[in-house]
């Protein structure tokens, strides 16, 4: 059997590299990717973040998994293990705290914090109008996403795996729904099975076939600042306005938000006056020495955003079972990698899912009406 994974990001990259390891593989697998470089790849401009303050269990197991891989790596990952902090005013606190039920049900090591707990630990933290906070005391963090990536790429290609430098154009499939081959500038390429992970490309390639997925590319905006004051051991902070920000290296951090315009398929520059107009006033009153910050750099990427209910679509499509999609993880695909790429390879090598059930990411769900909903979406 013959195996075409369209896109070589992160997710690509892990399903090549736990196919190609899996003792019940016999066949080709070849990865298609435009761009070696990812120059424009969600895997390399992710601020590369893990945690486990999901909102489904589905997702808070694909995280674990995810941290016991990239704490494995050591120095190749990077990983910062400072947690996620959420805020809350009156209006979240309660969600926070059914939220908390489950991740510590799950094994998470999440805590909720009054405003004075948020005081004493992080001092420089502004805390007058706040509820609640959910801190992750382990287990969750930064990481250095381009590491993650070419961890699985170099994985695959020792074990024999194919990458091929050209661009997807469109999906065929044949008369009877099928999947004829992926057509590229160099032809028709062809296979007996198809994993689509394209990122926020995918939608707009699935459409080429006929074929409804519904991921848009959404541009996130990230921006790096220097701040005289100090905010030691400062986590990744997701604010009650819309804001996060964490540390960057010494004396540097880095922030984003909620767009100021969030259409599809944006130019991939960072928003021109989101950093001023929303983010910077959210900043000094979070953390009031971030007054006199002073921007440094910025960059953008996109969010693969699945609209019908914000999680991931992995395993194969009813009207065309040939085809795979590993793709809609509306920010959290790179944390969720390892767990996704090892499934994916699971159901192309078994038929079946061996180590995690992916069951309810599948595709299937929409034409059913079912949405596996993720709240937690930043």
């Amino acid at each position: 059997m013959s195996v075409l994974i369209i896109g070589g990001g992160a997710i690509g990259s892990a399903v090549a590299a736990y196919l190609s390891a899996a003792p019940a593989w016999r066949g080709q697998i070849t990865v298609l990717e435009r761009d070696p470089s990812y120059a424009r790849a969600s895997s390399a401009l992710s601020a590369a973040s893990i945690r486990q303050q999901f909102s489904t269990p589905l997702n808070i197991a694909l995280s674990q998994y995810g941290l016991e891989v990239i704490r494995g790596l050591g120095a190749q990952a990077g990983l910062v293990e400072q947690g996620y902090l959420y805020l809350a005013t009156a209006a979240g606190a309660d969600s926070l705290r059914q939220l908390n039920a489950l991740q510590r049900g799950m094994g998470a090591d999440i805590v909720l914090m009054e405003p004075a707990q948020l005081q004493a630990r992080w001092p420089w933290l502004a805390t007058q109008d706040l509820t609640l906070g959910s801190w992750g005391r382990s287990g969750e963090g930064w990481f250095d996403g381009w590491g993650l990536l070419q961890h699985f790429k170099q994985r695959a290609q020792a074990q024999g795996v194919q990458y091929l430098r050209d661009e997807a154009l469109a999906l065929e499939r044949d008369a009877g729904g099928a999947m004829r081959g992926v057509r590229t500038a160099s032809g028709l390429l062809q296979a007996d099975r198809y994993v689509l992970a394209c990122g926020a490309w995918s939608g707009g390639l699935a459409a080429s076939a006929g074929l409804t997925v519904p991921v848009s590319a959404k541009r996130r905006s990230v921006y790096g600042f220097r701040s005289p004051a100090q905010a030691p051991q400062c986590p990744l902070v997701i604010d009650p306005s819309g804001l996060w920000f964490r540390p960057e290296g010494e004396g540097q951090f880095i922030c984003g938000g909620t767009p100021l315009d969030d259409g599809d398929d944006l130019p991939l520059d960072p928003e021109a006056d989101l950093f001023e107009e929303r983010l910077w006033p959210a900043l000094a009153q979070r953390v009031p020495g971030f007054e006199s910050l002073r921007p440094e750099r910025a960059w953008a990427g996109y969010y693969e955003m699945n609209s019908f209910d914000h999680n991931g679509l992995v395993g194969a499509l009813a009207e065309c079972p040939d085809l795979l999609l590993a793709c809609g993880f509306s920010g959290h695909g790179l944390q969720h990698a390892p767990g996704v790429g090892r499934g994916v390879a699971e159901l192309l090598a078994h038929g079946r899912y061996e180590s995690l059930d992916l069951g309810p990411l599948s595709p299937q769900r929409i034409a059913a009406g079912r949405p596996y909903l993720e709240l937690n979406v930043i």
